[in-house]
């Protein structure tokens, strides 16, 4: 550690200490309020009868708890404090029951899509069909809590503890109803709820911040929302609001980490511990005074644990909050610190009183009292028949919830309580100044805000707050910044390279449009990622509106204007790029009318998505939407198709676009500055490549094809031709930039209307999902269930010797661990002994940062960074290639494919890690006894994805177990976030496995005393990695405890030795014990002595038998089997998440059902020749939808691969191929769905076949592209970059966007030949155009007049010969009729389009794809992005 590593114990919260850092700044408040109050006033206006001196004494309780100190004209001053207490009685909440709920699969996603209309018919006429089935969650409770003091609520899962919390924090809405009387210093619920929000917050397990903000940002947005002004103090509102975050920071002793970024599990930032006391302080920054605390030291070791909760005791006492917090496997340090305690059994309240009292009525009522369990989890365990205990002679205690609570109302807490709560209530109705103080504090501490408002500050000053946050966020977020920025330089440079300097000739008007649409969609489609960032920040929402900190609908419009100079100077740089490389009239007017309408149209289509973003409840759907308007928007912008050939009933799509608006400015901007000259192909006739018979300027006998032009005349005036072309008009320009405003204006109301009525108040809380069990699994679960019951009775019991295969010891010395760090390397493990003998429990513990994990990874070699050093032996040998294979490894974070079974997934793990020697029934029926142990028989066919953290912790045990561990088995803190009895049955499994011949080495977070006793032996380690302790336990701990008693730190009878041995060596708040590193002292012991010689002992004693290892192998299936499974697995995984195939069948479906009806029923004219190629040109989309839904699908099965492959199930290979197997069958139906609604309506006349193939293999190539880009990224933000700019790339040199003879000849020799979309486009354009005859419509024929004296086919007849075309009146002597196709291949041959390389270019396709897939194996295996 460096210099600046502050002390073990520098970071710990003293109760004592944070009262006087409270205290020490109202002192110095008062002191500058006088001294301010003194300068304000003059010499002679001192009142002498109210003691000379005008300043009064701050009260930062007060300011805190109101704003202000209330005066009245005939009263001394006095403070207005918030002082809030809780009142229920009758208390019941009904939530959603019944029976199991069924998981959705495609095909009931499609039914249930197709049905829509039935269905909501359904619900209007008869509701009553499709309500849910109500379930009673809380049962009729009773209570009072005054201001000041702290319940701590406690049950097993499930029993009802968050229900009670969202209950009294005043959040109802995820329940169907919620009966009884809540009041809060007198005030009704609903009251509460109105006018005063955000004084009763209710905060979840997981701490949500934004985790690119510092804490000092968070705090001080916080603060600026919901502190009153400083009106009585001699500085400025942000003056004070700075001393008061300094002091919460002091306070709760995070003030080291005020410009550290809160962080999250993704963004490194503070620590676990620091960001609870981040929470609490923007608690105390909120100015509640009734808080609920949901579980909050979950992942938490003890220490921090009860710094949080001292934290929390700080908040109450110098606030005079009213807390209710329920904990897990809650010390009795913390268990102390709380006045109150409520006992829930099933809904039922079974005991609420004094906390000190708790444990003394439990005992009077029968139970059995364990003096060494905590009294938090003995009081949980008095509601678990499986745990409780009764004595011998309570022959009548309690045994059922009904009879607990039966036994509670009949008890003196019960009278108590009620006296308790009559009291307060009583005492409130005779002292009305408390409600009065409280809604005068409330009142008087707006600042803008309606009196009526729950919130603190106006709708602008919350927007003002909100702009100012946004903005720090988008600055800090460096990489995206970069990324934005970098992506639109790059596309500006190739657009602009590819259309560079276009000529002022009639070829330049066509790709002046196109250059123009360009430049206007990327931009447009650059704001399609406001989706994702939208839906992302929806947690963070629903918690501040939770507080009251701004409404709901502050933030769009607040996010708009933070994101305005970003998106400005960002599309600044994209303009002047795109307009002076493409060659725009070079005129300051011309650009800057070209950067402001390319601007307005971006931030209306910005809006757009962003309302889109709101107003959907998923991603999907979201997705599904966007998608769907995407196609329209751009082919009814008036480019592809103009308004007048447009279907009749579709052109009305035309008005309410804004892309119409917007391309419509820019041409007009553009083509009103210019005229074009008519030369070349453009005049007919010509000379064409060989001719020499006609002028090379439009004579008085030819005439210029560019839309506009007038006989006889050499040059068209753009305005002319966009009127002509496109039904435009050039003083339509100021027009269009006011209705583009007003969409602007009109999305971002529909935004604020959106965002305030859809703010996640209808969220309903997630329920657990069923697989529909076969008849195979039905007979399973039958004889699962009947063993449970017979073993229940006590007539069988599960044999799991049999199960446990391990003989071999472990051992390992001088173990060394160093990994690199900016100017060096760091040491994480010095000199690590120790051993595992089969049938032993070791327990590895140690403070936090002390190198636990590290350590199990390093000996379970699962490191991939940094270098290990020592020795590490697997009976006496070094470790072969089967290690990894004979050993399983339980990590901390529970990851498992989330649609798979609880059965299928231990099957899964049996399947490919037991021996392919082992039958598969022998393998199956394994599983079963798995299941059996686990006691997980009724969530059998659970989806993994709904599992509680007890039920996954013991899956992910339960998955290594099924791999039949022949050396060792590891875990890694697998009690973390377990309640104390589902820790103890899990640690009483470990036990069993154990004493029927299983290794194991298990990290654990500090235990009570009785899970710690269930240890035979312990490895303790302090910080830097050095070994304190290795050794036996004993019975009561009395190994350990005589160990370090001879060495100066006593462990007395009542203590805790799990926590007594931390705090001895300095890992808790208290200084390390005895004036000698612990280490060294371990160094110089016997102990240490002794472990060395029985390491040695164990090595000789291996090293004599015969070696037992098995044939290395790294595989214990083959490659074909592992294939079948993962494939099976994966298909099942997608066949379960309707929402993502639905999602992208229905958007293949809805392209083209749009684009068929917008080229409905194409005939032979010109225009239908044009609109065929259009159509084509739209599969290319096809790519782009799948890249963007495959990335974040991939991304996320690749972490479970990773946990996988350290276990070696199966090869990259087969995950590679088992992800594209998986989407094979939805790629076969998309490419059906698309190519009928596609070939069909708009009368196709190529081989339907060959259309069919090309669009199946594009779908193939947009899958493994998507893949692919996704294993070569580490996350799926990044990913997302590529997709824009690879799509516009291949679209762009595709030859379509630009005819090949235009295009440049740099991208014409390298790019044009690279590109997939060519062989796509080319192939269909001459399977559909070959031989296709052209018939002009009477528009569409060129009108000229030939000489004097010749015929139409005289004049023009070698021009045609030449250039191709037929003349309709070839014998006429004026009005020549000529039409510029005869057939299909004369359009397509000019633009190196060739039919008879048609079926090569399906074939190269196919390549591409395949070139795509070699790129996800190769990625796959050597591109995990998982360092550890």
């Amino acid at each position: 550690m460096g210099g600046g590593t502050p002390p073990e114990d520098s970071h710990h919260v003293d109760l004592q200490e944070a009262k006087e850092e409270f205290h020490r700044l109202e002192r110095t408040l008062t002191r500058r309020s006088q001294a301010s109050h003194r300068h304000s006033h003059h010499p002679g206006e001192v009142d002498v009868e109210k003691g000379g001196d005008q300043g009064e004494e701050f009260n930062l309780l007060a300011y805190l708890t109101a704003g202000m100190t209330r005066y009245d004209n005939n009263e001394a001053a006095r403070p207005t404090q918030k002082k809030v207490g809780v009142v229920w009685e009758g208390l019941t909440v009904t939530g959603v029951g019944g029976a199991k709920k069924q998981v959705q699969t495609f095909i009931v996603a499609m039914m249930e899509t197709f049905m829509f209309i039935p269905i909501l018919l359904l619900r209007l006429f008869r509701p009553k069909r499709l309500q849910p089935t109500p379930r009673t969650i809380l049962h009729d409770f009773n209570g009072a809590l005054r201001p000041g003091e702290m319940c701590l609520v406690l049950g097993r899962p499930g029993s009802g503890c968050t229900t009670f919390l969202k209950a009294i924090a005043n959040r109802r809405h995820e329940f169907l109803s919620v009966g009884g009387r809540v009041e809060y210093a007198g005030i009704g619920a609903e009251e509460m709820e109105r006018h005063f929000k955000g004084e009763v917050v209710y905060n979840q397990e997981d701490d949500i911040h934004l985790p690119t903000l510092t804490v000092h940002d968070t705090l001080s947005f916080a603060l600026e929302l919901k502190m009153p002004p400083a009106r009585l103090v001699g500085e400025t509102r942000s003056q004070l609001h700075k001393e008061i975050e300094t002091t919460m920071l002091k306070m709760l002793n995070i003030q080291h980490t005020a410009n550290t970024l809160v962080g999250n599990a993704h963004v490194r930032g503070v620590s676990g511990g620091e960001r609870k006391r981040v929470s609490i302080a923007e608690m105390m920054a909120s100015r509640a005074h009734v808080a609920a605390w949901d579980n909050s030291t979950r992942g938490l070791d003890a220490s921090t644990a009860l710094d949080y909760t001292k934290s929390l005791r700080v908040l109450t006492d110098t606030l005079n909050q009213t807390t209710f917090v329920s904990l897990y496997q809650a010390g009795e340090s913390i268990y102390q610190l709380f006045d109150k305690v409520l006992v829930i059994d099933q809904g039922r309240q079974v005991y609420f009183g004094p906390a000190q009292e708790a444990r003394q009525y439990f005992v009077g009522l029968g139970f059995k009292d364990f003096p060494r369990q905590t009294t938090a989890d003995y009081l949980t365990g008095c509601t678990d028949p499986n745990e409780r205990e009764y004595q011998e002679d309570a022959l009548s205690a309690p045994h059922t919830p009904q009879e607990l609570e039966a036994a509670f109302r009949e008890s003196e807490y019960w009278v108590k309580m009620q006296h308790d709560r009559t009291d307060y209530e009583t005492f409130i109705r005779g002292n009305k100044e408390v409600q009065e103080d409280f809604r005068e504090a409330v009142r008087i501490s707006k600042h803008g805000a309606s009196k009526r408002s729950p919130y603190t500050r106006s709708f602008f000053g919350q927007v003002k707050a909100l702009t100012g946050r946004q903005f720090k966020l988008e600055l800090q977020n460096h990489f995206h910044l970069m990324t934005s920025f970098g992506t639109s330089i790059t596309l500006a440079l190739v657009l602009g390279g590819t259309f560079l300097k276009l000529p002022l000739t009639a070829a330049g008007g066509f790709t002046r449009g196109s250059v123009l649409f360009m430049a206007l969609l990327l931009n447009a489609l650059d704001a399609f990622g406001e989706l994702p960032t939208t839906m992302m920040g929806r947690p963070i929402l629903w918690k501040q509106t939770a507080y009251a900190f701004y409404r709901s609908s502050a933030l769009p419009l607040a996010s708009t204007i933070a994101d305005l100079p970003f998106s400005f100077i960002r599309m600044t740089i994209f303009d002047i790029i795109i307009y002076f490389m493409a060659g725009m009239k070079l005129n300051a007017g011309g650009w800057f009318t070209f950067h402001l309408l390319n601007y307005t149209c971006f931030l209306s289509m910005q809006a757009l998505f962003r309302t889109f973003g709101i107003l959907c409840p998923n991603f999907n759907t979201a997705f599904r939407l966007a998608a769907m308007f995407v196609p329209l928007t751009i082919l009814y912008s008036g480019y592809l198709i103009p308004v007048f050939s447009m279907q009749r009933w579709l052109f009305w799509i035309y008005y309410i676009n804004p892309l119409n608006y917007g391309f419509q400015s820019l041409l007009e901007n553009e083509m009103g500055r210019i005229d074009m000259d008519c030369v070349g192909s453009y005049v007919v006739p010509n000379n064409g490549l060989t001719l020499n018979k006609y002028p090379n300027e439009v004579g008085p006998n030819q005439v210029c094809t560019l839309p506009g032009s007038i006989p006889g005349q050499a040059s068209v005036a753009g305005s002319d031709y966009v009127q002509a072309a496109f039904s435009m008009n050039v003083h339509w320009i100021w027009r269009n930039f006011g209705i583009l405003i007003a969409f602007f204006i009109a999305f971002e109301i529909a935004q604020l209307i959106a965002q305030e009525t859809n703010n996640g108040a209808n969220r309903r809380q997630g329920v657990q999902l069923f697989a529909h069990e076969n008849k195979e699994e039905k007979r399973l679960n039958d004889e699962l269930k009947n063993r449970r019951a017979a073993a229940a009775r006590g007539e069988k019991t599960q044999d799991i010797a049999s199960l446990i295969k391990s003989k071999e010891p472990f051992t390992f010395e001088a173990v060394n661990y160093h990994v690199p760090v900016t100017g060096g390397t760091r040491r994480l493990l010095h000199d690590v002994y120790g051993y595992v003998r089969p049938g032993t429990l070791t327990a590895l513990m140690g403070a936090s940062g002390a190198g636990k994990t590290t350590c199990l990874d390093v000996l379970a070699q699962r490191k991939n960074i940094g270098v290990i050093s020592g020795d590490i032996l697997m009976n006496g040998r070094p470790l072969g290639a089967n290690f990894a294979r004979g050993t399983a490894y339980a990590e901390q974070m529970d990851v498992h494919e989330g649609s798979a079974t609880v059965r299928e997934a231990l099957r899964f793990s049996a399947y490919l890690r037991q021996e392919a020697s082992v039958p598969k029934e022998e393998k199956d029926a394994y599983v079963e006894g798995i299941i059996e142990l686990l006691e997980m028989d009724d969530l059998s066919e659970a989806l993994v994805g709904g599992l509680g953290v007890e039920a996954r912790k013991r899956l992910t045990i339960g998955v290594e177990l099924a791999s039949k561990p022949q050396l060792l088995l590891f875990l890694d803190e697998p009690t973390s976030g377990l309640d104390g009895q589902s820790a103890w049955n899990l640690v009483r499994f470990l036990r069993k496995l154990a004493d029927s011949g299983q290794a194991i080495l298990c990290t654990i977070h500090q235990p009570s005393s009785l899970l710690f006793e269930s240890f035979d032996r312990l490895l303790l380690l302090q910080r830097g990695g050095e070994t304190v302790y290795c050794g036996p336990i004993g019975k009561d701990s009395h190994h350990l405890r005589d160990y370090f008693e001879r060495h100066g730190a006593h462990c007395g009878p009542t203590d805790n030795p799990a926590e007594f041995m931390l705090e001895a060596i300095g890992a808790g708040t208290s200084k390390r014990m005895g004036s000698k590193d612990w280490g060294e002292i371990w160094l110089e012991s016997e102990e240490y002595q002794l472990l060395r010689r029985e390491i040695e002992e164990i090595k000789a004693e291996a090293l004599a038998q015969p070696n037992t290892e098995e044939k290395p192998s790294f595989y214990a299936t083959s490659l074909v089997y592992q294939l079948r499974l993962v494939s099976e697995r994966a298909l099942v995984a997608l066949w379960r998440k309707p929402e993502y195939v639905w999602s992208r069948l229905f958007i293949h479906l809805v392209i083209s059902f749009w684009v068929s009806m917008t080229f409905l029923r194409l005939g032979n004219s010109l225009q239908d020749l044009q609109y065929r190629v259009f159509a084509i040109f739209f599969v290319t989309i096809l790519p782009a939808i799948i890249m963007s839904q495959i990335e974040p699908m991939f991304i996320a099965n690749r972490e479970i691969f990773v946990r996988e492959a350290s276990s070696r199930m199966y090869s990259p290979v087969v995950f590679a191929l088992g992800q594209l197997n998986s989407e094979l069958p939805y790629s076969f139906v998309c490419a059906v769905g698309y190519f009928l609604l596609m070939y069909y309506p708009m009368h196709f006349v190529g081989n339907a076949g060959y259309v069919f193939a090309m669009v199946l293999f594009t779908e193939l190539f947009g899958v493994t592209l998507g893949q692919a880009i996704a294993a070569l990224t580490p996350a799926v933000r990044i990913a997302a970059l590529f997709n824009p700019f690879l799509i516009l790339v291949l679209a762009t040199f595709c030859g379509v966007t630009i005819p090949y003879p235009t295009l440049g000849h740099f991208w014409r020799s390298w790019l044009y030949q690279l590109d997939p979309f060519t062989r796509l486009v080319s192939s269909l354009i001459s399977n559909e155009l070959h031989n296709l005859p052209v018939v002009c419509r009477e528009q569409e024929f060129y009108i000229f007049q030939p000489p004097s004296g010749q015929n139409c086919l005289e004049w023009a007849g070698d021009f045609i010969n030449e250039v191709g075309g037929y003349l309709a009146n070839g014998n006429a002597t004026s009005n020549c009729q000529y039409c510029q196709y005869k057939l299909g291949q004369e359009f397509y041959t000019p633009l190196n389009i060739d039919y008879s390389t048609r079926e090569r270019d399906l074939w190269i396709v196919f390549c591409f794809f395949i070139a795509n897939f070699i790129t996800t194996v190769v990625a796959s295996r050597y591109l995990r992005y998982a360092k550890r």
